[in-house]
């Protein structure tokens, strides 16, 4: 039977040596409780123990004792953690994700230690995964697993989830493995992350770092498909809810209402980190006082810092500094009733932290940059009153979701400070109705439906990759085809052009036939069966010029010209250009604003290129330019098609697919073989009938039965048709020569 694989930094138990023995206790992060339901229907987890375990004989004791909770442990040593985690995982990759690069120590040796470890998880991977089985890969610290585990097992389903945000290109670029680490992320089938963001940004790394092709948040990766889409973490709600009843967290609540009687509590909580934004949050409400004298013995900051690598010069220095402006404005402020800055560095137990969000009136949430953070959720979902105010980053990921908190930016301490007074100005009927859509929000994306959609959208990219493969022309498939064209009597060939039996230039002018490519035409038109036709979106002059002595048929700007063999050029009738000048205005103000664009003019159309641009910049004001078409189009009848590195605009009486039915209705053909990669060829693969062989290439979802890879393989398979024919022809005279008598036969006469 199939399962689940969870594979993460950590194991959701901490392991401790206490007197020679090991004590378990479960852990309470975020991902522990997010993926509790998964793994608790028999499925499997790996991941290191949390500590060094020494000897043989105790790692197999720890083994054996976690194995009872379908937990695989992944030893590391003491040098291993600290070059591979404390090392590359929190000295390279963290700080570089967080936008903090100052931070970032490219130290070869971590590098090292990392692959080392990534290869120890790919390890305990192959050792328990069978056929069938899903692989959920978890975080930042195993960057390059994804790909070390395909390399092994080719067909294994594999999940990434990146639970801190990705950077920007300019940023990632930076790291001198960055390549290394995108085709590892690139080994998986479905890549998530917290936001549509992170999902851009990594999707700019991958199209500018290693060069490769995306049709929206598809990845074309080694004859793959690779999915990169946002998935918000959500928390346990139900376990924040159920909290508030709790008789310890009642008894704690009661406590801290008695110990904090008529003060406003602003709520503050966070590990120790640079990207947390603890200074600024303490500035924030410094200014607050300072402007807002009136507050005075009336507000009080609890502020909860849980302790985190403070051995590390960095972290050392941020809790020295967070220790010394919090004494400070307790000094400058603090009087014999009352301190400004209740600041407790170390960790509370969940109950103290439940009362804690039931007591606040504010929870101050506003990290520097933040995967998702999900303190603000769980303030939220503890707010059984359904008043409180929420001040959250626009940095956090959560700020996409929870859009009723007073959203800041972290680097404005005055906005900051203005949120401060705004939420505790705010009424009680405005609070109630923000808190209760935020509280619906967070009760119905919850961890559970973030663990369900993620395993579901990996499943449905897994299928479509599968739908995908069953499409790529193997040789069995070519040899099926190449059977049918020897049973043709009578043959269509439908080619489109550009990409299909040429490569993409950026330059338009630069894609002229080959003497590869005239051969090939000629072997093709040399057979009588042959009805070869080149359907391109080119001007009818320039086919004219490339193929005018061939004997084929050639039909320009999708089908608005037509010429047959020996024939003279044809034009459809009724077509208008009027709307060129209009048109042509509006694409000439986006050629202007985008720079490497140029328009190219045919008969009855106009064509913006974007080939030579920046993509980012090119597919944006592509996207931009037909918003603005649509509307001036709508009533003119003109199809808007955006092609590879090209928005045209052209008649809609013009299209491959009615050129096709065309040619179907003219002539009966027993063999049908339309080729084209465009979307323009769509219309094409539509219209032609279900025993017709369509084929697109590259290996986009398409109405084609087949797709092939590059123009390449295309040349490869129609050089291969009349080579078949070739060889039956001459085997046939050759069996006509032989005397039947050697077969043991008659000849009839």
């Amino acid at each position: 039977m199939s399962k689940i694989i969870i594979v993460s930094n950590r194991l959701p138990v901490k392991v401790r040596n206490e007197g020679g023995q090991s004590i378990f206790t479960p852990s309470e992060g975020g991902l522990a409780t997010g993926l509790a339901s998964v793994h608790s229907d028999g499925n499997l987890w790996i991941g290191w123990p949390g500590t060094e375990v020494e000897g043989e004989q105790q790692q197999k004791l720890v083994t054996d004792q976690l194995s009872k909770h379908n937990l695989v442990p992944v030893f590391l040593s003491k040098q291993e953690i600290t070059q591979y985690y404390e090392g590359f995982s929190n000295e390279v990759l963290w700080p570089v994700f967080h936008y903090m690069t100052p931070y970032a120590k490219y130290d070869s040796v971590y590098w090292q230690y990392y692959q080392r470890v990534n290869a120890k998880f790919r390890d305990a991977i192959l050792q328990i995964a069978q056929p069938g089985d899903r692989i959920w890969i978890h975080d930042y610290q195993l960057l390059l697993l994804p790909k070390l585990v395909r390399s092994a097992i080719p067909g294994v389903t594999i999940g990434f989830f990146q639970h801190i945000p990705f950077p920007s290109y300019e940023l990632f670029r930076q790291i001198p493995w960055r390549s290394e680490l995108l085709h590892g992320m690139l080994g998986a089938d479905l890549v998530g992350f917290h936001t549509y963001d992170d999902a851009r940004h990594f999707l700019s790394s991958v199209t500018r770092i290693l060069q490769l092709q995306t049709s929206s948040n598809i990845i074309h990766y080694n004859e793959r498909t690779v999915v990169s889409e946002s998935f918000p973490m959500g928390i346990d709600s139900n376990k924040f809810m159920s909290l508030v009843n709790d008789r310890d967290v009642i008894n704690e609540r009661q406590h801290l209402e008695e110990s904090y009687k008529g003060q406003k509590i602003v709520l503050s909580i966070d590990r120790l980190d640079y990207s947390k934004g603890i200074l600024q949050r303490l500035q924030a409400f410094d200014s607050f006082i300072q402007n807002n004298p009136e507050y005075k013995e009336k507000v009080t900051l609890y502020m909860i810092v849980v302790p985190s690598r403070d051995s590390v010069p960095q972290y050392k220095e941020l809790r020295d500094e967070v220790d010394k402006l919090a004494g400070n404005i307790n000094a400058r402020y603090r009087t014999n009733n009352w301190t400004p800055v209740n600041y407790f560095y170390r960790s509370f137990p969940i109950e103290t932290l439940s009362a804690l969000y039931q007591l606040a009136d504010v929870c101050l949430v506003t990290p520097m940059r933040d995967g998702m953070n999900l303190v603000c959720k769980e303030y939220v979902a503890s707010r059984e009153k359904d008043n409180g105010v929420l001040i959250l980053s626009e940095m956090a990921g959560a700020s996409k979701e929870l859009t009723d908190a007073i959203i800041v930016n972290p680097n404005n301490i005055t906005q900051m400070s203005e949120a401060l007074l705004e939420a505790l100005h705010m009424p009680e009927e405005e609070q109630q109705r923000r808190m209760t859509q935020m509280r619906e929000l967070v009760s119905k994306y919850n961890v559970s439906h973030w663990a369900k959609i993620f395993m579901e959208r990996l499943d449905e990219v897994k299928r479509m990759q599968e739908s995908l493969q069953t499409k790529y022309i193997s040789p069995r498939i070519q040899q099926l085809i190449k059977n049918k064209y020897s049973r043709g009597h009578k043959r269509l060939f439908l080619l489109d052009y550009d990409g299909t039996l040429v490569g993409f230039n950026t330059n338009i002018n630069r894609a002229v036939p080959d003497k590869e490519l005239y051969h090939l035409l000629d072997d093709l038109t040399k057979d009588e069966k042959n009805h070869v036709v080149i359907i391109s979106g080119r001007k009818h002059e320039t086919l004219e010029e490339w193929f005018g002595t061939l004997k084929l048929d050639l039909i320009g700007e999708h089908g608005v010209w037509q010429k047959t063999y020996r024939g003279e050029w044809e034009e459809v009738k009724g077509l208008q250009t009027e709307w060129k000048k209009e048109v042509m205005t509006m694409l000439n103000t986006y050629t202007e604003r985008t720079p490497g664009s140029f328009i190219e003019e045919k008969s009855y159309s106009l064509v913006w290129h974007y080939r030579k641009t920046d993509k980012e910049l090119g597919e944006m004001r592509a996207t931009e330019l037909m918003n603005n078409l649509r509307y001036m189009i709508a009533d003119k009848g003109l199809s808007l098609l955006a092609g590879n590195k090209v928005v045209e605009i052209k008649p809609t009486e013009a299209n491959k697919g009615k050129t096709a039915v065309h040619y179907l209705r003219k002539h009966h053909y027993d063999f049908v073989m339309a080729i084209g990669d465009d979307v323009t060829d769509e219309d094409m693969f539509k219209a032609l009938k279900d025993e017709a062989i369509t084929i697109k290439v590259n290996s986009n979802t398409s109405a084609a039965k087949y797709y092939l890879r590059d123009f390449k393989e295309v040349r490869e398979l129609l050089k291969n048709l009349p080579a078949k024919m070739l060889i039956t022809k001459v085997f046939d005279k050759f069996i006509n020569l032989i005397p039947t008598s050697m077969f043991g036969i008659k000849k009839n006469k």
